[in-house]
């Protein structure tokens, strides 16, 4: 029985293919009128949250470390984004620069905050990225000149659209997808398995501790400009730590190291409150139980997360059902012989 294996560039091919033809039925279902004004903006949401998961999924996932400190890289690339969205020209061309500047803005930051705090560990460095994340916020708050204040930036260009954001969650993970494939990515997979032992052969552990860290901060950053030119305001508040505590969740509840758990994870605590919102009008109070209950279930039950490490992958299928339709053709001209 020979295996079907498909050459790169088909695989490549196929991926493309499959993902063009998502983009243009999403946009067709949107031009149609199917989905109202409420429910395209839930699914910019969960897209923006897609992204978050999947970059926080980078540091903690594929790394192994604890960082709280999301939300900030989220809120230094939701204001950088915008403040440079309000001083360029309204185009195709600021909204790319904007998205592109908050995320190098929050990557800076991230690098910043990265070297100091990767050197410590497990709850020492939870606690010391959750300070830092309070600091961004605070920050905000007291650079009024520029970012608004307490009572937030306002009249932001609302750029993001559903194609600006499915362009950026599939750009985001197929850049995550492809460095983690690389000797990077797997030099940071060995670091989560056995640092010490990782770093008796050869591998610079802080260095790729840093660069883990660094990357997951800039798709933040990128995710927060996204949601920012979704908004048309934002606010501190919005970037609390419970924020953070929210997409790590997402990451958790997918499975720790498993991009197709970060996006189905990150789709349904994103969609699931506001359709219980919706759905359970006489029980609106209730509603955030009904939740919590639910993610208390899936960790009982399935406490490495829906998929544990498991990814998806797409060509790996289509090999698979080809080595079964190829052993079940052998098997029937056996039996004619």
């Amino acid at each position: 029985m020979k295996a079907l294996t498909l050459k790169m560039p088909v695989r490549y091919a196929i991926n493309t293919v499959l993902l063009a033809l998502l983009l243009l039925a999403g946009s067709a279902l949107l031009s149609a009128g199917v989905f109202g004004r409420a429910q395209t903006s839930v699914i910019m949401q969960i897209g923006v949250y897609i992204i978050l998961a999947v970059s926080l999924n980078v540091a903690t996932g594929y790394l192994g470390q604890l960082p709280l400190g999301h939300a900030g890289f989220m809120a230094v690339g939701a204001y950088a984004g915008a403040i440079l969205w309000k001083a360029l020209p309204e185009g195709s061309l600021s909204a790319v620069a904007g998205i592109i500047f908050g995320g190098i803005t929050a990557a800076v930051f991230g690098l910043i905050i990265g070297i100091p705090a990767l050197r410590l560990k497990g709850d020492y460095l939870a606690i010391i990225t959750l300070g830092f994340g309070e600091i961004i916020r605070i920050a905000i708050v007291n650079l009024s000149g520029i970012t608004g204040g307490a009572p937030g930036l306002k009249k932001i260009p609302k750029y993001s659209n559903f194609t600006l954001v499915y362009i950026c969650v599939i750009l985001t993970c197929v850049i995550i997808h492809m460095f983690m494939k690389s000797r990077h990515g797997r030099a940071i997979l060995s670091i989560r398995e056995n640092e010490i032992a990782a770093e008796s052969c050869g591998v610079n552990t802080t260095y790729y501790k840093v660069m883990a860290f660094t990357a997951s901060a800039f798709f933040a950053g990128i995710a927060g400009t996204l949601y920012a030119g979704n908004q048309g305001i934002i606010a501190p508040s919005e970037f609390g730590f419970l924020k953070s505590i929210d997409i790590l969740v997402m990451v958790v509840l997918g499975g720790m190291g498993s991009m197709i758990g970060s996006i189905v994870s990150a789709a349904v605590l994103t969609a699931l409150p506001l359709f219980l919102q919706s759905s359970l009008k006489g029980f609106n109070d209730y509603r955030m139980i009904i939740y919590s209950l639910l993610l208390i279930l899936v960790m009982i039950f399935k406490p490495s997360g829906l998929f544990g490490t498991y990814d998806f992958s797409l060509s790996f299928l289509i090999e698979k059902l080809g080595v079964k339709k190829s052993a079940k053709g052998e098997k029937q001209d056996g039996a004619k012989a």
